[in-house]
């Protein structure tokens, strides 16, 4: 093992040597944009593969993407070599070692018949230094937090029971987490075997956070963006944007790879897919991805006015294709992506994730706060574990719900349109229902409200009504044969 190990370890090293020489990164890009797309060509037995020809077009594009945002950044010099072979290392080590093949999760697939999820995304702590308007993450005790020795015990038992190999951090703001004299950044340096990926305002990143950044190598941190200087100020407060190039400045100088975040309402949809923005934000300050969240009325002050309409949606999904056809960029729409993820993620799906909150509920997703459990009934009163968690009713309901819209099959279906994914946002009727039979507990006011309010369910019901008549023609036109 030892000698494998040793032999693998020569292998990233020499990847990286490639990488960072001219001629021969130009080479190994094309060598695996070739390679890439021979494995998800329509013969292969895998889950990349698809015999949709627009799928297999997509997924080839968003891979295009990446090996070109890994090309723009060492040309530009915002990578180093170190932090690339160490990311290299533990991405490989993903891919190479497949999570199925552990005996942890070979024990799991033989009890439930289904692999558990990839990912984790924690919100640590309630907490943050700005009070955006709208936010999700702006309603109830502002103080809550994950107990750090709590937070250390569900990472721990992921990774080791679940072959977990992603950890997601959302807010609050996660660099403003404190407990018992611990920080994320004692999670990461604890495990160095794991990626993570942090969403954050920007600024508590300073001189000493990209110097903890730089030594432990694994977390990526997405800033969040509004659209430019003017936009994102308005909603986050005077000075925050440039607070944020700061931060992005730091990164830059200390070879660091980081991406931005969007939140995108009915005012700003247009702006953050224009020219201007990308090219701001991709070839001046350097960004590696970009990740796109459509607001969704729930949070404090949730004003349905500023959530995109479902024609604005429709012309977001074609412009964000563009763009990553056009420009390479590396983006990523969480709603009109489902085509590269086989669909929703949520629920503690195969290759998808649960939610954690500050209070340690847990819930299908982000956008979907109502809770089937809690960490602390695991850790502290020991009425269940972390494989009873997955298998409460209300996350098995979800489960079958995506099976049954299309997740698993090998060729795009008529079963179910994976470019309305969202059992929340898409289907809300039915996710409602689901609520309501199973009893299950909204993660604060503002969720319990929309289940004795029917304004806010009515609208999205009629929401999915409009979206329904836009985009089934497209999925049967573009993706179905």
């Amino acid at each position: 093992m030892r000698v494998l190990l040793k032999e693998i370890n020569t292998i990233y090293k020499l990847l990286t040597w490639l990488l960072f020489y001219g001629v021969s990164r130009r080479v190994l890009i094309r060598i695996l944009k070739k390679a890439a797309g021979f494995s998800i060509s329509s013969n292969r037995k895998n889950k990349f593969s698809n015999r949709s020809t627009r799928i297999r077009l997509e997924k080839n594009l968003m891979i295009g993407s990446i090996l070109n945002s890994i090309d723009a950044s060492i040309e530009k010099k915002n990578l180093k070599k170190e932090i690339v072979e160490h990311v290299l290392r533990l991405w490989g080590t993903s891919l190479t070692f497949p999570v199925k093949d552990s005996p942890q999760v070979k024990h799991f697939y033989e009890k439930n018949q289904f692999n558990p999820p990839w990912l984790l995304v924690i919100s640590p702590g309630h907490f943050c230094n700005l009070k955006c308007s709208d936010c999700y993450a702006s309603s109830g005790k502002a103080d809550s937090k994950i107990d750090w020795d709590i937070l250390d015990q569900l990472i721990t038992d992921a990774k080791e029971k679940w072959g977990i190999r992603l950890i997601v951090f959302s807010g609050g703001e996660p660099f403003a987490y404190r407990s018992q004299g611990k920080t994320i950044m004692d999670i990461v340096r604890k495990n160095p075997d794991l990626l993570f990926l942090s969403f954050t305002n920007g600024t508590l990143i300073d001189e000493k956070a990209v110097g903890d950044l730089h030594e432990c190598k694994n977390l990526t941190p997405a800033f969040s963006v509004e659209g430019l200087r003017e936009i994102t100020d308005s909603r986050r407060g005077k000075g925050i944007f440039d607070k944020v190039l700061k931060a992005m400045r730091l990164m830059r100088e200390s070879g660091l790879p980081f991406g931005i975040s969007v939140t995108v309402n009915r005012d700003n949809c247009t702006q953050v897919m224009e020219d201007e923005f990308l090219d701001f934000f991709f070839n001046m300050q350097g960004a590696f991805y970009g990740f796109y969240f459509q607001y969704l009325p729930i949070g404090r002050n949730a004003d349905f006015n500023l959530m995109p309409t479902a024609e604005q949606r429709a012309g977001f999904y074609k412009d964000i294709w563009y763009q990553i056809e056009k420009n390479n960029y590396f983006l990523l729409d969480f709603w009109n992506h489902g085509t590269l993820v086989n669909g929703c993620i949520s629920a503690g799906r195969e290759g998808g994730y649960f939610y954690v909150d500050w209070n340690g509920k847990v819930m299908p997703c982000v956008f979907a706060p109502y809770s089937a459990g809690n960490i602390y009934d695991i850790y502290r009163d020991k009425k269940m574990t972390l494989d009873d968690l997955w298998d409460q009713p209300f996350f098995k309901a979800i489960r079958r719900w995506q099976k049954d819209f299309g997740y698993g099959e090998k060729k795009a279906t008529s079963k179910g349109n994976l470019l309305t994914p969202c059992p929340y946002r898409d289907h809300h009727k039915l996710f409602l229902e689901w609520v309501r039979k199973f009893n299950i507990e909204p993660e604060d006011a503002s969720a319990g409200e929309l289940l004795t309010d029917p304004t806010i369910s009515n609208k999205l019901i009629e929401y999915d009504r409009r979206l329904k008549e836009l985009f089934d023609p497209m999925w049967e036109r573009d993706y179905l044969e």
